[in-house]
C-alpha cells in the first residue's frame, strides 16, 4: 500500500515538530543550569538564596577581615551589605583591584557551616563601578552611594577624549 502525500507531509511536520521541542528543551535545560543570581547578604541570611545551587554574593569587603593563608592561595573575608555579613572563603588568586571596604562579587555557594566557598570573585574594575545590584543593596543599608548618572556622564566625557 502506497503512502499518500498528505499523510507523507504530516509525518515530516510531525517529525520537525518532535525535533524542535527536542531542541527547545535542551537549550531552555543549559539556560536554566548556566543561571546564576545575585544576592546580599541580608537575603542569604533571610533564606532567598539558593542552599543546592551556585549564585553571587555581593557588597562591601569588610575592613580588617581579610585574611590569607601562608601555606595556600586560600583566602578568608567577610561581605558585608552594613546590614548583614557572611564569611567567604576563597581558593585562588584574588583579583588586583581587590581591597578591604571595595566592592565584590563572589560567585559559589554556601556550605552547611554558613560560609560562602566561592569559586570565583570579581572586583570592580574602577573606583567608580559597582554592580547595579549591589549599589541598589547598599543604598537600602543606607550605605552612601553616588548616583550611577555620575558615572555614565563620567565614561562618556573620557570617551570623548
Amino acid at each position: 500500500m502506497e503512502i499518500r502525500a498528505r499523510h507523507r507531509r504530516f509525518a515530516w511536520i510531525a517529525g520537525g515538530v518532535v525535533v524542535l521541542a527536542i531542541a527547545t528543551a535542551l537549550v531552555l535545560n543549559a539556560f536554566r543550569s548556566n543561571l546564576v543570581f545575585f544576592y546580599t547578604p541580608t537575603q542569604v541570611f533571610g533564606n532567598e538564596a539558593p542552599r543546592d545551587r551556585s549564585f553571587r554574593i555581593g557588597g562591601l569587603v569588610e575592613p580588617g577581615s581579610l585574611t590569607r593563608s601562608t601555606a595556600s592561595v586560600e583566602v578568608s573575608f567577610r561581605v558585608t551589605d552594613n546590614a548583614r555579613t557572611i564569611p567567604v572563603l576563597y581558593r585562588g588568586i584574588l583579583p588586583d583591584l581587590f581591597k578591604e571596604g571595595k566592592g565584590v562579587v563572589a560567585q559559589g555557594a554556601l556550605g552547611p557551616d554558613g560560609v560562602f566557598v566561592a569559586s570565583q570573585v570579581l572586583a570592580k574594575h574602577d573606583e567608580n563601578y559597582m554592580p547595579p545590584e549591589a549599589e541598589e543593596a547598599l543604598r537600602k543599608a543606607g550605605h552612601p552611594v553616588k548616583p550611577r548618572e555620575e558615572f555614565v556622564e563620567k565614561a562618556r566625557s573620557s570617551v570623548q577624549k
